[in-house]
């Protein structure tokens, strides 16, 4: 039984949560304050953690960005408020993995929730590529999220490795935003493709040597991004 984290401060939205979440037969855990929540991640073993933004305590992207600094890669999904699209947009590059927006359905929560395991599951396969991916010096692996290139070693947040799996699995094609978007993030409405651009970004530091004139993941103008790895 995977077991979630619900971090929420409104009681009665926590207390439909958490009895829709355990009739879809997960075990819950629920608090309604950012530094106990920390403490009781820092203590148990989720599989998930569903997160407010706005928090007493301490804010729900401080919260994601320690768990991540901590180098745990549990799967983060943030519930925001409708005007929060900054807020939205930092807190999947502060390595979360997807957000949801009040007011919602619960069908769209478990949906969103089954999403991110079924991605997780993706991201695990060998099918075409294998635990780690090596070209020209840069590395990935797949399975710890460590990566190494002209930058150094660095770790990387599961949506980093999951478009770089998804391009690698690609390589040579021409894959397009709205592409990118349905397969890492799992649906095509979204604040805008400048978030795919970001991650894009990020990557490049991580494997190019001169990031304004990437060799490997290129931009398509117009469409979206190609992958080439051996160059020689």
């Amino acid at each position: 039984m995977k077991t979630i984290l619900i971090v929420e401060d409104d009681q009665h939205l926590a207390d439909g949560l958490i009895m829709n979440l355990e009739a879809e037969g997960y075990q819950v855990m629920h608090i309604d304050n950012g530094l106990q929540a920390l403490e009781a991640f820092e203590r148990g073993q989720f599989d998930l953690v569903l997160l407010d933004i706005m928090l007493p305590g301490m804010d729900g992207l401080t919260i994601c960005k320690k768990i991540r600094a901590g180098g745990s890669t549990v799967p983060i999904l943030f519930i925001t408020a409708r005007d929060q699209t900054e807020q939205k947009i930092e807190g999947l590059l502060a390595g979360g993995d997807d957000y949801i927006t009040k007011p919602f359905h619960v069908q769209e929560l478990t949906a969103r929730i089954q999403g991110i395991f079924r991605r997780q599951a993706w991201l695990a396969t060998e099918e075409t590529v294998a635990g780690s991916y090596e070209w020209e010096g840069r590395k990935i692996n797949f399975k710890t999220y460590e990566a190494e290139g002209p930058g150094g070693k660095f770790v990387l947040t599961r949506k980093e490795c999951m478009v770089v799996k998804y391009l690698v699995e690609r390589e040579g094609e021409v894959v397009s935003r709205d592409q990118l978007l349905d397969a890492v993030w799992g649906y095509h409405i979204y604040p805008t493709n400048r978030t795919v651009d970001n991650f894009i970004l990020k990557i490049r530091k991580i494997f190019e040597e001169d990031s304004k004139n990437p060799v490997y993941f290129e931009t398509i103008r117009g469409v979206g991004y190609r992958f080439w790895g051996k160059r020689s």
